[in-house]
């Protein structure tokens, strides 16, 4: 079994509250989640309203599969004009390691 995760560090634009932060952040993980099947959720800076944390996990019997989903879940989020991607942290690894 290989398990996979990524951790995004964004720089969100014209944002000034929580809330409105909320307002960004949510619809991106819902879609990493909908397109993926990753396990997705804010994970960082929540008390900060213009930084944010994503984190996305996937689990899968074949690591071209899993880096491959990491993949495209990386494109999506550094596609998005909402706010900037400011660093991306990959971790691989095999369920003996």
């Amino acid at each position: 079994m290989w398990i996979g995760w990524l951790e995004f560090d964004v720089l969100l634009g014209d944002v000034r509250s929580l809330k409105e932060k909320r307002s960004v952040i949510r619809p991106v993980v819902a879609e990493l989640r909908r397109k993926f099947s990753v396990s997705a959720a804010e994970t960082g800076s929540q008390e900060l309203y213009r930084r944010a944390g994503i984190g996305v996990a996937v689990v899968s019997g074949e690591r071209a599969h899993v880096v491959d989903v990491l993949d495209a879940a990386e494109r999506l989020v550094a596609a998005h004009p909402e706010f900037e991607l400011l660093s991306v942290q990959r971790s691989l690894r095999r369920s003996d390691d």
